[in-house]
């Protein structure tokens, strides 16, 4: 200590002197103080993703969870503090083993392997996942970062260099993720990260009840806090209030006067010089109500005398989806088998690390008063639309910039603090940030749809499906999100990659007072494909049939028709996956099978689309501007390879943009549809270039030229609807397949799951596999141990820590078998395979469990601990 009130200590072995507050938390000091961006806030402090790992004194501590006057004469490392041969072996490591995919949470991963290995430079695999037991992964399923930690330590241990790929970069190969390097050590910018000089901070005023009237909101508290600049309201929204990418049903602030909705409504939003100004100005706005009971129930909903929960729902239905093919009960009626029984899904969370945040500030274009705003969203087209309507501006006056995310698997596709950071920025005239806690992120953004479904499946004497009869009823929460579209996936998908000639299923999407329940990587068709599985092994045990044999002879092939009426044509590759499984399905002394089938695209009637800008800057400089989002899936990455399959280019002097005053289009990232639509209107903007350097020009030649290309998909129906003139009934261009099987002991815990996954063609083997063992990860978790639930319309828990997610350390060994059955209208044959990963997960775990005690479970999760090799909690 150097005097009363201050100290010194060692940061990146710099000697420092701290004179503020010695309670001052250590990860805010990092990173609002020292300017260092690779430590991160996942948690809000609650000491449970590890994104915040630092070395003190050579250990591993959570910075979040630590005061500054524990430094006091001790040494803190972050990784920019690391050695250069470190920060190269961690990067190329983690790059070239796939470690790394939206990189939010690598950094401190990084400082959590280094402490591990400078305590031990040989560890086994068993003892790096136990290490990382404090660090949570949503993408990677955790296997390739233990991978990437081995290679680490191997060259750390031997003095070497890790051995990079030498390739084109072209389609096939394993290329390097765009920008992987700098997300591994922390140097690539989250717009968390983001400054700008006189920033002010965002903070919002969340209703206190899920439906209450709200008859009074009192901001003059708020208004007196020294460094409060402005205070918003609904009243002072310029254009349209309410926001939806399908249906604009969700109030950005609710006003005086009326209801709100959910827990996750907004009342005030506050700007002010420092974020912790701001929360406190928040906190001390008051609000009178009228509390009313909340509508939970789905049931209760849809009773004639059920209060209504939104004025746009009447009757509680937000969307009703049917499809009918052939006499589904006279088939059943006819049938030797017949299983009935009711599943029940249950609400999970995405979970991404980053939480939400965006900073917007004043932008003109040509003279014309806008804003520019930076988006951690999955569609910035659909941004700029929104905030358009919302600030009553043409979409030109709005310029968003999607900032590669920490996450979204469809929970970033909604607005949420894009809205509000823009409405500062308007009228302050300055940037504004809004960001997150995580307590907030869980109760603002939607989560995966709770379905409960009936289903009765009949098969013949011969074990051929016959029909079936399915109801499903979703708990579509507060607002309409993408509600409609998931019921229709999950009634679409409802028998799974199987041929069923007799089909009458009728979904429907209920409002309630719940967390609003949007789009979840597998979109419903996790949910209905788990009841269905669970149905094919009940009909295999009233008839004596062969488990793996029965779902051969039942499968969707060329010539056979989905569940929606539509004919597959070619590319239908679920029987090579399960006949990749078969061997070991047979060999297995328990195990569980499951297969299914996954859309690629948007499909139901709408039109699926993108478009490519590809610019020539400079001899050594080429960008392609593109309207998708890099969530750590790898769009970038497919863009580029694409880029170079058709010209050549050398992939080093490519640069990635996503901005919409470049007009380049896409909707939004979702629906695996990236990689086909990405790739295809790369390839169409390359026609002309391809032909520029065939003619013998250089780029040098072609410094100015821009290069233009689109891919549309307009030919699609919504189910159960009649096909477009001059076509068949077509619900959707393309789709993935996959089968899984899952493995038991003898005490029933998972030794193994074996996944083939048919990607059409597979574009970078090391992205693929990443994606299908990081749905593993996550199939896993919504299997076993995953749920967000609800009571009396508000969250039971908001701590990251009770959402179940399944650590380093209890994940399976995973073998991922890659099949490619070339789709006609894919790029290079590709198709998705972001979704498809977790869809057959919970049918498998579920077969597994039932085949290992003979008992049938119909609800999600299974909580039965036991298939992690752990004890059921009392």
């Amino acid at each position: 200590m150097c005097g009363e009130g201050t100290m010194e200590f060692t940061l990146n072995g710099q000697l420092t002197r701290f004179e503020a507050d010695p309670e001052m938390e250590v990860l805010f000091y990092l990173r609002e103080v020292a300017g260092l961006i690779s430590p991160k806030d996942g948690c809000s402090g609650e000491g449970v993703c590890g994104c915040c790992t630092v070395l003190v004194d050579g250990a591993s501590r959570l910075s979040c969870r630590m005061k500054m006057k524990e430094l006091a004469g001790k040494s803190l490392v972050t990784a920019e503090g690391l050695s250069a041969r470190e920060r190269d072996v961690f990067a190329d490591a983690f790059v070239v083993k796939g470690g790394v995919q939206c990189g939010f949470c690598t950094p401190g991963i990084v400082m959590k392997a280094k402490a591990m290995l400078d305590k031990n430079p040989s560890p086994t695999r068993d003892e790096i996942a136990a290490g990382l037991s404090g660090n949570i992964c949503r993408c990677t399923g955790y296997k390739k970062v233990i991978d990437s930690i081995e290679c680490a330590a191997e060259a750390l241990r031997e003095g070497k260099a890790v051995a990079m790929p030498q390739g084109t970069g072209r389609v096939g190969t394993r290329h390097k993720k765009y920008t992987g390097r700098e997300a591994v050590l922390g140097d690539r910018v989250f717009v968390g990260d983001m400054k700008e000089p006189g920033m002010l901070f965002g903070a919002l005023r969340f209703s206190d009840h899920p439906r209450a009237k709200v008859l009074k909101i009192d901001v003059s508290a708020a208004l007196a806090v020294p460094g409060v600049v402005r205070v918003l309201l609904a009243k002072d929204v310029p254009g349209k209030r309410h926001m939806g990418s399908i249906t604009m049903d969700w109030p950005v602030l609710v006003a005086e006067g009326e209801t709100t909705c959910c827990i996750g409504d907004v009342l005030a939003t506050v700007a002010a010089e420092t974020e912790a100004i701001a929360r406190k100005a928040a906190a001390l706005i008051k609000v009178e109500y009228e509390v009313l009971d909340p509508i939970t129930d789905i049931f209760e909903a849809l009773r004639p005398d059920s209060p209504q929960v939104h004025p746009m729902f009447p009757g509680n239905v937000l969307h009703r989806a049917a499809v009918k093919v052939g006499d589904a009960e006279t088939a059943l009626a006819g049938s030797a088998y017949v299983t009935r029984n009711r599943f029940t899904t249950q609400r999970v969370e995405h979970a991404f690390l980053e939480p939400e945040a965006t900073l917007a500030l004043p932008w003109a274009k040509d003279g014309q008063p806008g804003v520019k705003v930076y988006s951690c969203s999955q569609g910035v087209y659909e941004d700029r639309h929104q905030l358009a309507l919302l600030l009553g501006l043409p979409n030109a006056l709005v310029n968003v910039v999607q900032v590669q995310n920490g996450g979204g698997f469809g929970g970033k596709e909604d607005i949420t603090t894009q809205s509000h950071a823009t409405l500062l920025a308007w009228f302050t005239g300055r940037p504004a940030m809004v960001k997150l806690t995580r307590k907030e992120s869980l109760s603002m953004h939607t989560k995966r749809h709770p379905i409960v479904m009936d289903y009765a499946v009949g098969c013949d004497r011969d074990g051929r499906l016959t029909g079936m009869v399915v109801t499903m009823h979703s708990d579509s929460g507060a607002y309409s999100s993408v509600g409609l579209a998931v019921i229709e996936r999950a009634v679409s998908h409802s028998a799974a990659a199987y041929f069923m000639p007799n089909v009458l299923v009728n979904g429907t999407a209920v409002v309630t007072n719940n967390a609003p329940c949007g789009a979840f990587r597998g979109f419903g068709v996790n949910q209905s494909n788990f009841a269905f599985e669970s149905c094919l092994d009940e009909l295999c045990k009233q008839g004596g049939f062969d488990r793996w044999q029965f779902r051969w002879d039942n499968a969707l092939t060329e010539g056979r028709t989905i569940a929606t009426g539509q004919t597959l044509t070619a590319g239908v590759g679920v029987r090579k996956c399960l006949e990749a499984l078969k061997d070991r399905f047979y060999a297995a002394k328990c195990a569980g099978i499951a297969a299914g089938m996954k859309n690629t695209g948007i499909g139901c009637g709408l039109a699926d689309f993108s478009h490519a800008k590809i610019v020539i800057r400079a001899e050594n400089r080429v960008e392609l501007h593109h309207g998708w989002c890099e969530m750590g899936q790898g769009n970038f990455t497919m863009g580029v390879q694409s880029l170079v399959e058709e010209t050549g280019i050398d992939p080093d002097i490519i640069e990635v943009l996503v901005e919409t005053n470049e007009e380049a289009e896409a909707g939004m990232t979702t629906g695996s549809r990236g990689t086909s639509l990405l790739a295809n209107s790369v390839i169409a903007a390359c026609k002309d270039l391809k032909q520029d350097l065939a003619s013998g020009r250089t780029l040098k030649d072609l410094v100015g030229k821009e290069y233009r290309g689109s891919w549309v998909c307009d030919w699609t129906v919504p189910p159960g609807k009649p096909p477009k003139p001059g076509y068949d009934v077509i619900t959707h261009y393309s789709f993935g397949f996959a089968a899984q099987l899952v493995e038991l002991d003898e005490t029933g815990k998972i030794t193994r799951i074996t996944a083939a996954h048919d990607a059409g063609k597979i574009m970078n083997p090391t992205l693929y596999e990443g994606q299908i063992e990081g749905s593993l990860h996550m199939g896993l978790g919504y299997a076993v141990t995953e749920e967000f639930p609800y009571k009396d319309g508000r969250p039971v828990s908001l701590k990251m820590a009770d959402l179940g997610l399944i650590r380093a350390r209890d994940m399976p060994p995973m073998e991922i078998i890659g099949i490619e059955v070339p789709d006609a209208v894919g790029p290079y044959g590709a198709k998705g395979v972001g979704e498809i990963g977790l869809v057959p997960t919970a049918g498998a775990v579920a077969n597994a469990l039932c085949q290992f005690d003979g008992i049938r479970r119909t609800t999600l999760p299974l909580k039965e601990m036991k298939l992690l090799g752990k004890k059921n909690k009392t």
